[in-house]
């Protein structure tokens, strides 16, 4: 097996619904973001800390890893506080077994008889009794990770339970998955059954089978985010410059107010229609960069701030100018959310937990299916009146 499988488990959302996407990403170069990075960084963080905590090593050898982890430049210590949190969980999940379960990290799982030369890596894998449990660490905090029907959730839990089926027979009847995201305070599960799990990847077999091929059809939608081809597939142009379409004949005409429903098809297609725009944007100022024409556009320099080239030795110059301390320096307290950070979570809350509240927010437009409450104005003009 090579390093990156065609299909991964993690890019299965994409190729399950654009199955010619694996093929046309691999004509592009692979670029590995300082995000990217860091994401594996604290992965590293997590999975030593875990490990130490269910004695699969000796605390000298995590304080040694440690030490190797913090030289990294990207290194944060609140890749220590998520890391704690990740470990949380875990225990929380290992306390509802009714004995102690079998527990082991950064397990490699093969799944190429479901989708061909394909394998991942489990960040945990749990499981006793009847049950498999698979989790999964994220450290991004752009947007919640759902568990709920993850493809890549669901690849890990049938590679994991081809590879210990030796083993546990057909002992294990339940799978649960869950997506670990500590710095969005997001822990999300989901149960499936596994009668059902083989199910879905006897469904899924023959897509994976024709996205490897590189047959069927592109097709845009929100798992293009991610995709290589992100701003210059024309399949993704031709879908979302013609997102007004179903307005038809309304263009030109005296056709009065948008109605509700239209107003929801605007709101609708405009979120994915920005988000490409800003994708074939950044591609075309790297093209620029790069020597290539885009005609009618070229690169110019974006607005910059000024700053210090020695600020120490400028402070330095206006006090002994006579200028006072004072009106140099602001001493002002750490943010909620920088002290949180280094303290983590547990003991910020254990310390001042009960001096935190979070007034109502104003209102805004989410999706019907969004996961937060709706809003109610009578709620916000009586948050924080107490009797």
């Amino acid at each position: 097996m090579s390093g990156h499988a065609l299909l991964s488990p993690s890019s299965a959302h994409r190729w399950l619904n654009c199955p010619r996407s694996p093929r046309l990403e691999a004509l592009l170069p692979e670029n590995t973001s300082e995000y990217a990075k860091e994401g594996t960084l604290a992965h590293s963080v997590c999975e030593i800390t875990a490990q130490k905590h269910f004695k699969k090593i000796k605390p000298a050898q995590y304080t040694r890893t440690i030490k190797k982890l913090k030289a990294d430049p990207l290194w944060d210590d609140e890749m220590l506080h998520t890391a704690e949190t990740y470990v949380e969980h875990l225990t929380e999940r290992a306390m509802a077994f009714e004995r102690e379960p079998y527990v082991v990290f950064e397990t490699k799982v093969d799944i190429s008889d479901i989708v061909p030369e394909s394998f991942g890596r489990c960040d945990c894998i749990m499981f006793g009794g009847d049950t498999l449990v698979i989790t999964d660490y994220k450290h991004g905090k752009g947007e919640p990770v759902s568990a709920v029907e993850n493809p890549q959730m669901l690849l890990y839990a049938y590679g994991a339970l081809k590879l210990y089926r030796p083993i546990l027979g057909d002992a294990i009847k339940n799978v649960e998955t869950y997506i670990d995201q500590p710095r969005l305070n997001s822990y999300e599960g989901w149960k499936i059954t596994v009668k059902e799990l083989l199910s879905w990847t006897a469904e899924i077999k023959p897509k994976a089978q024709m996205a490897f091929m590189g047959f069927g059809e592109f097709h845009a939608g929100p798992w293009c985010r991610f995709c290589r081809a992100n701003g210059r597939c024309e399949a993704q142009a031709a879908q979302e410059t013609g997102v007004f379409d179903d307005f038809g004949g309304l263009v030109g005409q005296s056709a009065g107010l948008l109605t509700p429903a239209q107003m929801g098809a605007v709101l609708d297609k405009g979120k994915d229609l920005v988000e490409w725009y800003n994708a074939v944007k950044a591609i075309a100022l790297e093209m620029v960069l790069t020597g290539a024409e885009v005609p009618g556009y070229k690169a110019v320099e974006g607005k910059s701030n000024r700053a210090w080239s020695d600020q120490d030795k400028a402070l330095e110059t206006l006090q002994a100018a006579g200028i006072d301390r004072a009106m140099i320096y602001d001493s002002v307290p750490k943010t909620l959310s920088q002290l949180e950070k280094m303290l983590g979570a547990a003991r910020f809350r254990e310390l001042v937990g009960q001096y935190v509240t979070k007034p109502v927010g104003k209102p805004t437009l989410a999706p019907a299916d969004d996961k937060r409450k709706e809003y109610s104005s009578a709620v916000a003009d009586f948050a924080g009146v107490t009797g």
